[in-house]
């Protein structure tokens, strides 16, 4: 007889969401810091970069601050601010999301996002696959002249619904912002947040290494285009290439909850648009001219909710709702945000991340220049992990490295280059970086199949890279 257990299908085993991937993450550093001996270098005020700054050779082991289950429960709140000194750390940036979230919920409800979509289909008719390289120079540009990477979280509502109406799927949305931006930052050329503040640590002018970083920059972003419209090329003429093919009804309904052919593009619909792209536009310009932050750039979409409100008319009680509605579609993507901030929490208070600096600073010493550029470039990474901002592993390793590599006869502007390149092919892929997981969690990408789409163009940005790094040694 044929039982109901004989005949059911057997259960998957699901990889784990982006939630238990970075507590599972949390409770690691923890248990690494009762294993790496805690310890810290002295630490100097540097005026030039307005914040204190290790100073090479004063590292000394110090007293074990072990982090425990209290430590491990409270990381995700420390994420988002220190409950000690109340100071912010992710809060910022968790409240941006949320506010961008009721922006893009105040403009879909109007139905010009809809309308929009609709438009721009038949006008790229058969010509769909060019917004790609457009796309990527536009963020890549933003990447390597002032470090875009946070701010792109505001674009991902965006594009997803067209890239998905133009038959591609939520990878290539995904790939187009978060490659575009990451391989700007990977080639960042006078990004003050990478370049420059890594440069003034290390001795030297920005401006040394410049045609070494433009070389890594092209490069890197013609592999990463071509990379991206093969995949985008493949799921169009295929949709069951899509690496997210399983949850193509789910994300078609998420995305295109709104979206009914034949939608009437109106004058209001024109308007709408028109402030929602200028508020981007506002955004940039308040990050590159009017020092402009989290804070700044959530009152100007917030400001930019309520202008759609009155243009669209919609009321006050269905334009609170759609706000309130739009927050709650990102309320997730800012709990990831604090949670990948609480890792960095826990190293931090444990002291094991001048440790792993000072491991770093004794391994490369003695070296050949080939060897020590392409071990420094490998120590980048393993750094990049732990410590995902750009500045601040800047500020942490370049007081250390940039010395060192006078010892192998390697130009301190290569070291720059080897670290910013590191921290840029990290930050693609990194679980500790709140951008990537914020990225993956709007656009319904499970973190592994990113890792399975991400790990050929990888490799192939790893070639670019170390071959670049090697040449420019030989013949500098």
């Amino acid at each position: 007889m044929t039982t109901a257990s004989d005949t059911a299908e057997p259960r998957r085993v699901r990889f784990p969401t982006a939630f238990t991937i970075l507590f599972g993450l949390i409770v690691v550093v923890a248990g690494l810091t009762w294993v790496i001996p805690a310890g810290q270098y002295e630490r100097v005020q540097n005026a030039a970069l307005n914040r204190e700054v290790p100073v090479a050779g004063t590292y000394a082991v110090t007293e074990a601050v072990p982090q425990g289950i209290f430590d491990v429960i409270m990381a995700p709140i420390a994420g988002f601010y220190n409950p000690v000194t109340n100071m912010a750390n992710a809060i910022d940036v968790a409240l941006f999301v949320l506010v961008i979230g009721g922006f893009i919920g105040v403009v879909t409800a109007t139905g010009a996002i809809n309308a929009g979509i609709e438009r721009s289909m038949k006008k790229l008719n058969g010509r769909e696959k060019w917004m790609i390289p457009l796309l990527m120079a536009l963020f890549a540009f933003g990447g390597t002249t002032y470090g875009m990477a946070e701010e792109t979280l505001a674009f991902y509502m965006l594009l997803i619904p067209i890239l998905i109406a133009a038959r591609y799927d939520a990878v290539t949305a995904v790939a187009i912002i978060l490659l575009g931006a990451g391989i700007g930052v990977l080639g960042s050329t006078v990004n003050a947040f990478a370049t420059v503040i890594a440069s003034d640590a290390a001795g030297v002018p920005f401006t040394q290494g410049l045609v070494l970083r433009l070389v890594i920059l092209v490069l890197g972003w013609l592999a990463c285009v071509v990379y991206v419209m093969r995949y985008a090329e493949r799921v169009r003429l295929d949709p069951t290439k899509s690496l997210v093919y399983d949850m193509k009804a789910d994300n078609e309904k998420h995305f295109l909850s709104t979206h009914h052919e034949g939608a009437a593009f109106t004058t209001t619909h024109k308007i709408v648009l028109a402030i929602f792209g200028l508020s981007f536009v506002v955004m940039i310009w308040g990050v590159l001219k009017g020092g402009w932050w989290m804070g700044e750039m959530s009152g100007l979409f917030l400001a930019s909710a309520i202008v759609v409100g009155f243009v669209a008319r919609t009321g006050e009680k269905n334009f609170t709702d759609a706000f309130v509605n739009g927050a709650r579609d990102l309320l997730g993507v800012a709990l990831i945000i604090g949670l990948a901030r609480g890792i960095v929490v826990v190293m931090d208070a444990g002291k094991i991340t001048d440790t792993i600096l000072h491991w770093a600073e004794v391994s490369v010493a003695g070296l050949g220049e080939i060897a020590f550029i392409n071990l420094m470039y490998w120590l980048q990474v393993l750094m990049s992990f732990f410590v995902p901002s750009s500045s601040g592993l800047a500020v942490l390793t370049m007081p250390i490295m940039a010395p060192v590599a006078d010892f192998a006869g390697v130009g301190r502007d290569l070291v720059v280059t080897a670290y910013q390149s590191a921290n840029g092919i990290v930050n693609l892929v990194n679980p500790t970086f709140a951008v990537v997981m914020g990225a993956l969690a709007i656009g319904r990408v499970p973190y592994e199949r990113w890792l399975r789409f991400m790990w050929p163009l990888l490799l192939i940005l790893t070639v670019i890279i170390m071959a670049s790094l090697s040449v420019a040694t030989l013949i500098s």
